[in-house]
Formats: C-alpha cells, sequence, structure tokens
C-alpha cells in the first residue's frame, strides 16, 4: 500500500493503492455524481485503515475521480488500530474504521492537535462461517465461541469435540482478523468480554481474502470476518447462525440493520480531519462519500443507513461535530441511532 505522509501535498493525477491485484475484486460502479465534475479541485487525499471499510471507500474513491480528476487520492489498508495510529500522528486526511475509536487514540490525536469528525457510513455483521463441507453445525452460541477464542483456550481447546459432543474429533482451525484490525477487536468485546484479547494460536491476517481462501480449503476451519466477504463468497461458505441467548440469528440485510444480530451487528466508519475539511478537494469528497454511500455500500455488499441515521451524520457532517458520540469505548447492543439522538438533544 502506499503511504504519504504529506496529506497537503498537491499532485496533478488521481492515484488509488489497492490490496493485491490477485485478491482484489473490481471497485462495484456507482452511478454518475450529482456534483459536476471540477478540473480546479487539486491536492492530495490521503486515506488508509479497515480493510471492512475498503471496499466502501474504494467505490466512492472511483466515483469521486470521475468529479475531480486532478486530485491524487491515495487509498491503503493496514487495518483500523493502524489506521488510527497514522490518523492521529497527522498521516491521514480520512481514517477507515471498523469500530469507534478508542479513548487512546483520542488522547494521541489530542496531543497532535488533531481535531476529528466520526461519520458512520455503514451497518455490518461479523460474520461467523466454516467450510461448506461442514455438516455438524448450523448455530453457534456465543459462549461456545468465547471457549474457542479466549487465552485460556490457546493451546488447550483444539478440537472441534471439545467444545460440543456429537462434534467431530478432528482440529479446530481457527481463522481471523490480525491484531490491528478493527473487526478482531469487535469480535474479542463482543465475545471474549475484553477488547483485544485472545488466544494467539490463530491464523491471522490484515487480507480478509486469505481468510476466505483458507477457511475454503479446509473443512475443519472457523472464522470471522465482516458480512460482504461471506456475501461475496456465499456460494462457497456456510456461515453460521449466532445463539447470544435469544435464539439462533442469522446476519443478514435485515437482522444487521434492526440489531437483532446480536451482539454482532456493528457501525463502519470514516474519521476525517477537521482541519482537512477547509480544503475543497475533502470536503467535495466527503460530500461525494456520504451522496453515494447508500448505493455504494449495497454494491459491496454491506448494509446501508437507515434513512433517519443516514440524516443524522449527514447533518453531523455539515456542523462539522467533532468528538465520538462512542466515549472511546465499544458499545455492544447499543444502536448508532440512539447514540447520535443523544447527541442531537444535547
Amino acid at each position: 500500500m502506499t503511504a504519504c505522509s504529506d496529506p497537503n501535498a498537491v499532485a496533478s493525477s488521481t492515484d488509488i493503492a489497492t490490496i493485491p491485484a490477485a485478491t482484489a475484486p473490481a471497485a462495484p460502479s456507482v452511478s454518475a455524481a450529482t456534483i459536476p465534475a471540477d478540473a480546479s479541485l487539486v491536492g492530495t487525499i490521503v486515506i488508509d485503515g479497515s480493510s471492512t471499510v475498503f471496499p466502501i471507500t474504494e467505490a466512492i474513491t472511483s466515483q469521486f475521480q470521475q468529479q475531480a480528476p486532478n486530485v491524487h487520492v491515495q487509498l491503503g489498508v493496514s487495518g483500523s488500530g493502524a489506521g488510527f495510529k497514522k490518523f492521529c500522528l497527522g498521516e491521514l486526511t480520512i481514517a477507515d474504521a471498523s469500530r469507534p475509536i478508542s479513548s487512546e487514540e483520542i488522547q494521541q490525536c489530542a496531543a497532535n492537535t488533531i481535531e476529528f469528525i466520526e461519520l458512520p457510513v455503514a451497518f455490518d455483521g461479523i460474520s461467523v462461517v466454516v467450510n461448506n463441507s461442514n455438516t455438524w453445525v448450523e448455530c453457534v452460541t456465543t459462549d461456545e465461541l468465547k471457549r474457542m477464542w479466549e487465552p485460556a483456550a490457546e493451546k488447550t481447546i483444539t478440537r472441534w469435540k471439545q467444545i460440543r459432543p456429537g462434534w467431530p474429533d478432528e482440529e479446530l482451525k481457527l481463522e481471523g482478523p490480525g491484531v490491528d484490525s478493527g473487526t478482531y477487536d469487535y469480535f474479542t468485546s463482543a465475545v471474549v468480554g475484553t477488547e483485544h484479547l485472545s488466544r494467539s494460536d490463530y491464523t491471522g491476517s490484515e487480507d480478509d481474502y486469505l481468510i476466505v481462501q483458507d477457511i475454503i480449503s479446509n473443512r475443519y476451519a472457523l472464522g470471522f470476518f465482516g458480512y460482504a466477504y461471506y456475501r461475496e463468497f456465499q456460494d462457497q461458505l456456510k456461515v453460521l447462525a449466532i445463539d447470544a441467548g435469544h435464539g439462533c440469528v442469522k446476519p443478514n440485510e435485515q437482522t444487521i440493520a434492526d440489531g437483532s444480530y446480536q451482539p454482532l451487528a456493528r457501525p463502519l466508519f470514516i474519521y476525517v480531519r477537521k482541519d482537512a475539511l477547509a480544503r475543497p478537494e475533502v470536503s467535495t469528497f466527503v460530500e461525494t462519500y456520504l451522496a453515494h454511500a447508500s448505493q455504494a455500500v449495497a454494491n459491496v455488499k454491506y448494509v446501508p443507513l437507515t434513512p433517519n441515521v443516514a440524516a443524522l451524520v449527514r447533518a453531523r457532517a455539515q456542523q462539522q461535530k467533532t468528538g465520538s458520540v462512542f466515549g472511546g469505548k465499544l458499545q455492544i447492543g447499543v444502536s448508532i441511532e440512539q447514540l447520535l439522538n443523544l447527541e442531537e438533544n444535547r
């Protein structure tokens, strides 16, 4: 991935750095822009962070380039945590994130006088998947997931039958995002009970496509990643229903949007530097993002924001409200609409 230490540098060409061609799909198209092309817009926009949010931002960036051919866009993937680190050091214009910014990251941004605007752009449901030839599991409880993934399971829980009697006496091959991933942070918080804490003897990768391929090739594998990656490969993977104590619920557009897919339904974000919004190319990019987010999100197979939430997000951007409605921590089971409404009514 390309990176740039000067997000204010001016360039005369457009350039999207993407994940390797062997694993990256073509960016889904977005319909013609409502904002006319403007060749007078110049500058560089540097974006990095979540691999989960990457497909949405890639689609929007392709649309934006039609409007602003003289703006140089650098788009990378390093994981939410690494993206926030770069963002709070002033190296990025925008950070993609699959979790809210943490209190420690808020402090890092403040130490470098980086003010930011938090903009939810989509809903996602972290999908727990197995190989298509897996015939013994359709639904897994959150307690069973915890027993698979908690630190105490390391080098101890290694076979399927240890989780539930009747499951095969075969290796439990665990796959998941790396520790810099916001998906990893959210999953560990929701399932293990402590953010960023799990067994370490699993196969981790910041490239979700590698996780997909590993699960496709191993009958006894189990892993997790964003809903769009499951949708893209749904003919080759089997998604599990999750039982959090109220029955088995599979991730789909309805259960993710209404929050019934608990505890793994979550919002996805972009974080924008407030000072960067004074630059016309950045403000136009953000306008384009929010104007076309619903279509881009649907195209890449995530779940669009509801009209009410989308309106609250647009108002937040227009008013340039800084800070995070999450208060520096994950809010498992609390809807983004509730949090945005609380902020709006303060």
